[in-house]
């Protein structure tokens, strides 16, 4: 009869493991016929089968004593799982044993909790061979999975139809969100349906990249694709913040400096906590939106990786289509199908970081030429000797508020009302138009602009320009002599090193005005306060020259909730008296996510600061007083308006006939509100022609 081994190594029951008694002897009982069939599959060939001696065992077995026969000296992969689960008990026949080794392949495969162990009754240890060189070695098992990924593939198994879905909506996820990022827009306003049913040349040449690299470096170079698309996403939402708040896009040079001022304002309208919480969910946000887009492209890497076939006629089917579109023009919605919107932003912000770059050198230079810089003390400003200057910014106060049919009227209503009472006190006004620098914020680079008679449009520019000696029109009063020069910054609160690049011989922050009241959201204090401080702490005091005054105004500053209200003039004191008001005022979240209120509550800031800065000028204004008011910037696009101008009223209030009449020429609307044909000149023009109108003579 003969005997074939399976794949199963059956225990040396002639050996004896350290410590134990003489293994039992085999049964005498002739083995049952075992067939091929008992043979796991995939078990290494076995030596063919030899008559059994007397005693039981192979001719071979009786002549080599312990040695093992070339089939038991073999063990596959297979085997090496689950070695212990098919060793028979003590005295087990071999018919038995060859079962149990026939069911041990389904055993081990229906465990799926735990690794493959030995059977309970088992007791004689794995068979060691005398003779390595005779035995055939055994080859390496294969690594057990571990228990998370076995009870994954388990669970895969037992629901498949659920396994397919979630791999599917996965996938189809990952492609939603990189087709996304391949076709965002940089504007709110221009995100619309048919923006997102185009066909992305990004997305092609992409596919094909991937479908033609090997394993290791297609993982490679999607993980880095989706890492850059990732960034790029997140540079497109921060172009859609600045866009919205700035009128501009972000750019990657200069504005990394700006966020600790978001954090701040943040932090002043919404309190510490919240803005905390805004600053963790943004980083959260980074961070997740970098590594879902990276998974997303390795995924979908791996997709045609498996569907090399499929993928290759997708990706030219597509490529033809879209090579087809762009030459005929096709559009959808009037949107062009063919879409490279990826390569030509990355290609904008190319320029922009390359124009930044060039900018700054080419600027250095401009800020070195002053048409005024070396002219005489005695041959400035001659034409306003003796006169007290007020030049004042409103901020926020742009055009939009004048025509805006939300907010002009009662704006206008407040113009009226206030022009009315300065000529009942003896004054007249002019006004114009002005072109600023900014929009929506970066109120400093408003303030630069006006008062240094460059175009300052940016962080760079205005480090250049403020770390030089330009002058100024603060400055040109300071180097005649005639003028003292102060400065009240009720929104500075910290140093404020440009002092002394404006000229201003001494500044009143926030710190220095003595205000004892409550905030009003990012504003410090309310207008009609920082007016009184400026009467209590300079005008009011004797002085051997006029004043020549700064004065920065923060009430009309976003996001417009709580609104200060005026007071009688005897009530202001310390400030205390605002409490009151500020808790009965509205909060941001109020209004900040409403066009229509955030709207309203801006227009209402702009009467408050106006109406606060002509009730000054009446009640402590005289015969020498020459003021100067102007908007620094337009507010942000949910109030001003989708692509509203960057233009500013600028107005010049005096008694003085005299002062008025120089400025004839320029052809201002008479009174505080401008007419919308007023001529418009860039904010940066306005120095120069001020400095040469009240007799400045030019002295490059």
């Amino acid at each position: 009869m003969s005997f074939n081994t399976s794949s199963r190594q059956l225990p040396n029951t002639d050996e004896k493991p350290p410590g134990e008694g003489p293994a039992p002897e085999p049964s005498p009982e002739p083995l049952p016929e075992a067939t091929a069939e008992t043979s796991t599959p995939g078990a290494s060939a076995t030596a063919p089968a030899e008559p059994l001696a007397d005693d039981g065992e192979t001719p071979a077995e009786a002549a080599s004593g312990d040695s093992e026969t070339p089939a038991e000296a073999t063990a596959t992969a297979a085997e090496a799982e689950a070695p212990a689960e098919a060793t028979a008990t003590e005295g087990e026949a071999p018919a038995a044993l060859a079962s149990a080794e026939a069911e041990a392949p389904a055993a081990a495969s229906d465990d799926a909790e735990a690794p493959a162990a030995a059977s309970d009754d088992s007791e004689a240890p794995a068979e060691v061979t005398e003779d390595p060189a005779e035995a055939t070695p055994d080859p390496a098992p294969a690594p057990a999975p571990t228990r998370g990924r076995r009870r994954w593939h388990g669970w895969r198994e037992r629901y498949p139809v659920a396994a397919r879905t979630l791999a599917w909506t996965t996938t189809a996820l990952a492609a939603a969100l990189v087709l996304f990022a391949l076709l965002m827009p940089s504007r709110i306003g221009t995100f619309r349906p048919a923006e997102f049913f185009r066909i992305p040349v990004e997305a092609i040449f992409g596919a094909a990249v991937l479908i033609v690299l090997p394993r290791k470096p297609r993982i490679a170079v999607a993980a880095l694709g989706g890492l850059c698309l990732g960034a790029l996403t997140v540079l497109n939402f921060l172009d859609i913040g600045f866009n919205e708040y700035l009128g501009r896009g972000f750019n990657v040079v200069l504005d990394w400096t700006l966020f600790s001022d978001a954090q701040a304002y943040l932090q002043d309208t919404m309190g510490k906590n919240g803005a905390l919480g805004i600053v963790v969910l943004v980083v959260v946000l980074v961070i997740a939106m970098l590594v879902l887009m990276t998974l997303s492209v390795v995924r979908l890497g791996n997709l045609v990786a498996r569907n090399t076939e499929l993928a290759t006629r997708t990706t030219l089917v597509m490529a033809i289509v879209w090579v087809t579109c762009a030459a005929l023009g096709v559009q959808f919605s009037g949107v062009p199908i063919a879409a490279e919107h990826t390569t030509l932003v990355v290609q904008d912000r190319a320029m922009r970081v390359r124009n930044t770059l060039r900018d700054e050198a080419a600027f250095a230079k401009v800020a070195k030429k002053d048409a005024f810089a070396n002219t005489p003390p005695d041959q400035l400003l001659t034409g306003l000797r003796g006169k007290d200057m007020m030049i004042t910014f409103i901020e926020s106060y742009g055009r939009s508020a004048i025509e805006d049919p939300v907010m002009a009227p009662g704006v206008d209503a407040t113009l009226t009302a206030e022009n009315e009472k300065l000529t009942k006190a003896g004054f007249a006004a002019k006004s114009g138009w002005l072109t600023s620098a900014t929009y929506g914020g970066s109120s400093w680079l408003g303030h630069s602009t006006f008062l240094s008679g460059l175009w300052i449009n940016n962080q760079q520019r205005y480090r250049t320009v403020t770390a030089g000696n330009h002058l100024t029109l603060p400055g040109a009063f300071k180097k005649t002599g005639a003028w003292d020069t102060v400065g009240i910054m009720p929104g500075v609160q910290k140093a404020w090193p440009e002092q002394n690049f404006y000229g201003i011989d001494k500044v009143y922050d926030s710190r220095d005005l003595g205000y004892k009241g409550p905030k009003f959201s990012w504003s410090t204090m309310p207008d009609q306060y920082a007016l009184t401080a400026f009467e209590r702490l300079e005008h009011s005091k004797k002085h051997d020259k006029p004043l020549m005054s700064t004065i920065i105004l923060t009430s009309s500053h976003q996001p417009w909730a709580p609104i200060p209200k005026t007071v009688p003039q005897d009530q202001v004191g310390d400030g205390s008296v605002y409490d009151a008001i500020e808790k009965a005022g509205k909060r941001p979240a109020d209004i900040i996510t409403d066009s229509t209120k955030s709207k309203e509550e801006y227009g209402k800031s702009i009467q408050y600061s106006v109406t606060s800065l002509i009730d000054y000028l009446v009640k402590y204004g005289n015969k020498n007083t020459v003021l100067i008011f102007l908007g620094d910037h337009q507010p942000i696009a949910r109030v001003s308006g989708n692509n509203a101008s960057r233009d500013v009223p600028v107005s010049i209030v005096a008694k003085d006939p005299k002062v008025l009449d120089k400025i004839a020429d320029w052809n201002w609307t008479d009174g505080l509100r401008p007419d919308h044909n007023a001529p418009v000149w860039k904010m940066s023009a306005f120095r120069d022609r001020f400095l040469t109108v009240y007799g400045s003579t030019p002295h490059p």
